[in-house]
């Protein structure tokens, strides 16, 4: 039982809908436009919303989109022909006013009703026709007949006779016959080769009595001789340390532990240093630079085919004609048009980093996209996917929502609170560093920063924060603002609960007065259930202003994996009815990468939530917004 269907142009013009056992059906289907439509996930996948499963069809030469709602509990198996069905024969009837007036033509008094009952009532039957036989009953099997005597098989049976209790066939009186004829037969080949098998077997005794002399001799050759000792190896020797030319002092002292809770700086700047960061200041304020990329807008990624050179072995006809060949030439374009040219887009981007399975639902997208549209005369197929593809692309990175940090964070001032930042991700991703770099650019616009190392698992991930801390102190002295150090440092060592400390961290932030809380935490792959216990736990008492995911630029399918997995341990290990999953992304090491950018649109594609950050550097001014034409620009480079 359907539980709506509707008919709809693409500018929002409701042309009939059928109300089946659902209220409304305008909630479903704007969520439908919202995430799907707009947002270029069009796949053979339903879109679930709530209980309900919505599967849509795309008309492009009218401009027409066919909704269909059913529960998800339910398995209908003709739901996709019916609603080709259903389009077919609402354009067979309405052809005539939609190409000449379009969907507002359609606005008078109409009646399809009659027709769509039809079809869903001819689908019905045809699944039900299609239903499992009953089981035999006791009679019809007429296994009473068979008695208990036909079961027992009997020694003497011809059915015993034929296989024993081990499985193995008894032989009959044929299979005798037949097994006297091959013993026969190895008994003559066996005669037959006695002569050389003498020889053999002299050669062997031969070969046997030599051995025996040689191994006899060799022992007797050692009795009464005192063993010599075995000189005893020498100790191996240590590793030397390698002395680099130009490596300074290597007797320096690089333990830091013990200046955990001291407060002094493991690190003495020099002049130098704090001159190089210096430099620094003053470069990073206001809203960050975007990523930029230097490509040529007319580069083609599948190219047409070049018909001159066929034109000039083949003559003038036929050339013109392998030419015109690759022209759509006002006429509506199929499936089988666009294969060739979307295999190689699918292969092109998986080329460039995109997740496999990310790829083939992006060209599903654009297929579904562009089937039954209409092109001009002198517009060929590649040109046409090829731009299809690239507003897909475009549309996908474009964020649903603005996350502008630095508003954000001057309404949590007003409202006397920190903003908390927590930061999550996989191991050697650069966490640490990135939130440096964040660090650095809200201490350039003006606010104060508590950075709460919450890796309490990782060796080191509290004297690499401090040594962050104290350089960004070294640019910023506490004597230029006020008494207190725009950068402070909130740690409690190893081995205690992250998501305690961060709750320690943001009290004291808040009777501090700083603006913003940057929670560090540790890393942690995807399978490991205890730790991804241990981060939604974290997030869920904590509730963070923003949760950011930190990923490499590097990964393709790894990508997908982590942050389904990241948000699924979110979702399964989370206290409340709506669990609280990640907002945004950070992209590092985007500048090891050149043009394949692929990570961007998987990890986008996958959540739905923008790419806040990209790391693009090691120094602290290496960040940067992402450019969401620079990239697929770049991404569909050649």
């Amino acid at each position: 039982m359907l539980d709506f269907f509707t008919i709809f142009s693409k500018g929002g013009i409701v042309l009939w809908y059928f109300q089946g056992v659902s209220e409304s059906f305008t909630g479903p289907v704007n969520a439908l436009i919202r995430t799907f439509i707009l947002q270029e996930r069009s796949g053979n996948d339903p879109f679930t919303y709530n209980s309900l499963n919505l599967k849509y069809k795309l008309d492009n030469e009218f401009e027409l989109v066919f909704v269909v709602g059913f529960q998800k509990i339910l398995t209908l198996t003709y739901v996709d022909k019916f609603i080709d069905d259903v389009q077919l024969r609402f354009r067979d009837l309405y052809k005539n006013q939609l190409e000449q007036k379009g969907a507002l033509k359609l606005l008078d008094n109409f009646d399809f009703k009659d027709d769509f009952l039809r079809l869903l009532q001819k689908a019905e039957q045809s699944s039900k026709a299609r239903a499992p036989t009953s089981m035999k009953t006791y009679e019809e099997s007429k296994k009473y007949q068979n008695t208990v005597k036909s079961m027992i098989e009997t020694k003497g049976s011809d059915t015993g006779s034929k296989k024993s209790k081990n499985g193995k066939k008894k032989t009959s009186e044929t299979g005798g016959d037949s097994a006297k004829a091959v013993a026969q037969s190895v008994s003559n080949k066996s005669s037959s080769h006695k002569s050389g098998g003498d020889v053999k077997d002299a050669l062997s005794a031969e070969e046997i009595q030599k051995n025996r002399e040689e191994f006899f001799r060799k022992r007797n050759k050692g009795v009464g001789e005192k063993p010599s000792k075995s000189p005893k190896p020498d100790k191996k020797k240590g590793k030397e340390n390698r002395i680099w030319e130009l490596g300074g002092n290597s007797t320096k002292d690089l333990d830091y532990s013990q200046s955990l809770n001291g407060g002094q700086s493991p690190v003495d700047h020099s002049k130098e240093d704090v001159a190089e960061l210096s430099k620094l200041v003053g470069r990073m304020r206001g809203e960050l630079r975007s990523v930029d990329y230097e490509s040529s807008e007319d580069e083609e990624v599948a190219e047409v085919p070049d018909h001159s050179k066929a034109s000039s072995k083949k003559g003038g006809f036929g050339g013109m004609l392998g030419m015109l060949k690759g022209l759509v030439g006002s006429k509506s374009l199929t499936r089988e048009d666009m294969e060739a040219v979307l295999e190689k887009m699918c292969t092109h981007l998986i080329e460039k980093n995109v997740a496999a399975e990310i790829a083939n639902q992006l060209c599903e997208s654009v297929a579904k996209k562009l089937e039954g549209k209409v092109m001009g005369t002198f517009t060929t197929v590649s040109s046409t996917v090829k731009q299809a593809l690239q507003e897909s692309l475009v549309q996908i990175l474009q964020p649903k929502r603005r996350v502008d940090i630095l508003r954000d964070v001057l309404d949590a001032r007003s409202q006397h609170r920190p903003f908390v930042i927590t930061f999550c991700g996989v191991n050697g991703v650069g966490k640490s560093t990135n939130l440096a770099k964040i660090s650095f650019w809200l201490i350039e616009n003006g606010f104060s920063v508590l950075i709460a190392a919450c890796d309490t698992f990782r060796s080191g991930a509290v004297e690499q924060l401090r040594i962050h801390q104290h350089r960004l102190s070294s640019l910023y002295p506490s004597s230029e603002t006020g008494g207190q150090s725009r950068v402070q440092l909130y740690e409690k060592g190893y081995g205690k609960d992250a998501a305690g400390i961060a709750m320690e961290a943001i009290a004291y932030a808040r009777n501090q007065n700083f603006d913003v809380v940057l929670v560090d935490t540790a890393g942690r792959m995807q399978d490991n259930g205890p730790l991804m216990n241990a981060l939604a736990k974290l997030i869920a008492v904590n509730m963070p202003d923003l949760v950011l995911f930190v990923g490499e630029a590097l990964v393709g399918n790894e990508a997908v994996d982590q942050l389904v997995k990241f948000n699924q341990a979110l979702a399964d290990h989370s206290m409340s009815d709506k669990p609280r999953l990640i907002d945004g992304i950070v992209l590092t090491k985007f500048d090891a990468i050149e043009d394949k950018v692929g990570a961007a649109i998987s990890m986008t594609y996958i959540t739905g939530q923008p790419i806040v950050f990209v790391g693009t550097g090691q120094t602290y001014s290496d960040l940067r917004s992402l450019n969401a034409k620079a990239v697929v620009s770049a991404l569909m480079k050649a």
